[in-house]
Parts: structure tokens; sequence; C-alpha cells
């Protein structure tokens, strides 16, 4: 069902990535799992893996207006009445190059129901035996009109444990994005302080439920953005380089019972749920201009 398998290793590390939307099906530290990976047969389940754009998380009710016009999406989360985690993550991408530690796959995004503007995209995974995954995320406009833009991705966090009530959590993130019904943000962002959901010094997640935006990011001396969870001597880090401001955190409440509570989704992201609505971090791309932007995995011994 995912297409084309893109394997690809160095030192100790093994990662998967799929034709089908550009997907990180697998990524593997010394045989571990640093993600929750699916079969090469299997839809990735819950958006696993997947790649986001033009834009991450939901668009309420998929309308939104730009350049002068409304504009209607399709409900793809149809229960909820949302437009959810943009376009092309179900297109069929093609390979442009791929060596041993590396691959870079490319898709044409020509207009759809809702969204009538051009997109060049590319997509480049690398391994690098020292500091883990490295995915870079290139949007160009082709097209004569200014489009909207936004993207991230979908990897579910894993260490060795049975739920991750038994994980530490750490994520350097000052502010939370509340949410009404449906997954779309109902007030501007609020401090964490004294909330369920500041982990800016590492602890126990415990039964803790995140379905959460979380912004104010404390970035190192590149401009990383790190998210550690740990457990069983295992620690798994998650960086988000600059331009993208947000993380989405869940842990899973929702989905189905196999594997619900199982793994952490940290989901880096240019902008919040509803952007394309509030305009808040949306990015608008002139005809011509282009954009990158760079996150990766990496694992790290003990806690």
């Amino acid at each position: 069902m995912t297409g084309q398998q893109y394997r690809i290793e160095a030192g100790g590390y093994g990662a998967t990535v799929t034709q089908l939307g550009a997907g990180l099906r697998e990524l593997t530290s010394r045989e571990q799992p640093l993600i929750v990976g699916y079969g090469a047969d299997e839809l990735p389940p819950a958006g696993a893996g997947q790649l986001l754009a033009p834009w991450p998380n939901r668009i309420g009710g998929g309308r939104y207006r730009f350049g002068g016009a409304e504009w209607q999406l399709a409900l793809t989360e149809p229960d909820a009445g949302n437009a959810i985690h943009g376009l092309t993550r179900w297109m069929s991408w093609t390979a442009v190059s791929h060596d041993a530690d590396g691959v870079l796959l490319r898709v044409a995004l020509l207009g759809q129901q809702g969204y009538p503007f051009c997109l060049e995209m590319e997509a480049e995974y690398r391994l690098d035996p020292g500091s883990g995954l490295r995915v870079s995320v290139t949007a160009r406009n082709p097209g004569g009109r200014v489009a909207p833009y936004g993207t991230g991705s979908h990897p579910y966090l894993t260490v060795p444990v049975s739920s991750v009530n038994e994980c530490e959590l750490a994520l350097p993130a000052a502010y939370w994005l509340p949410t009404g019904d449906g997954g779309i943000p109902d007030d501007v962002p609020q401090p964490v302080d004294g909330t369920p959901y500041d982990f800016r010094v590492p602890r126990a997640v415990g039964g803790t439920r995140l379905d959460h935006a979380l912004t104010g990011l404390t970035r190192d001396g590149d401009g990383r953005a790190w998210a550690y969870l740990a457990a069983a001597g295992s620690r798994v880090g998650l960086w988000a380089g600059p331009g993208y401001r947000w993380l989405q955190v869940f842990t899973g409440d929702t989905l189905e019972s196999a594997r619900r509570r199982k793994a952490l989704a940290v989901e880096p992201m240019t902008c919040p749920p509803n952007a394309f609505v509030t305009a808040d971090d949306l990015l608008v791309l002139e005809p011509g201009d282009s954009v990158t932007h760079t996150w990766g995995i990496q694992a790290f011994a003990g806690r």
C-alpha cells in the first residue's frame, strides 16, 4: 500500500522511507525502534511517520480565506468536520536519488480541491552514524500566484516500555494552545506554568493526557529545540530546526486500544492548528520563493 520502499543505513541506524507520502515507516538504532513502525502493506496508522503539507494539523470546517477568496477543502477528518494534515501524505512521490545512507524524493502539488496553488516539494532523509536522522523538507512555488504554506511531520517516539506512562519527558515549551471541539484553537497560547503541560524540567508522563500544540521553544546554539523521551535505560531525542515554531504532542488516548498510550507523537510544525484561518505563523510563498525546514531524531544511552 505504501509503494516503493527506500532503505537507508549508517552506523547502527536504519530507516525505511516510503513512496507514499515520503513517509518515515521505520527508524531504528542498533535494531531498537525509535519510532512506531508499520508494515509495508499497511497504511500509516494514526498518521505515523507522515510528512504533512501544505498544512499540518487541522483546518476547522476545511474553510479559509486567502487572496481575497474563500476556499473549501475536503473534510478528511469527517467526524470532527476538519481538513487534516495536508494533501501530500497520500500522493506518490518520486525518488530523485537513493544511496546507502540517504534518499531524496520529490512531488508536484498542482492544485486540489480548496487549494488552487502550485508547489514543488522535496523531502530528504539522511542518516549519520553519530547524529542519527536528519530530514529536510523544501517547498518551492513555481506558479504565478501567492500560496499559503505550512508543514509538519508525525513521528511517534518510542522506547522499550509498555506505556508512555512509564516514560520521562523533557519538552522545551513555555506556552500551550487551548483548543475546543475538534482540536481547533479557541484561545491564545497560555503559559505552561502550573499546568500539566510543563515539561521544561524532565518529569514522568504518568497519566497526563496530551494532544496539544506547544510553542515558545527554547533552542540550543544551532537553533534546534530538543524533546526527549526516556525510560528503561533508553532515551530518544527529536530536534526541530529554525522555522519549526510548534510541537504537537500526543499521548494517543483516542487511538484504538492496541496503540493507546503506547508511544508519544512529537510533531514539529511550522504553524499551529487552523493557521490557514488565523494566519498565525502561516508562511506565504510568492512565485519563485522556496523555503526549507529541517528536523531529526537521535538515540542516546540512558536518561
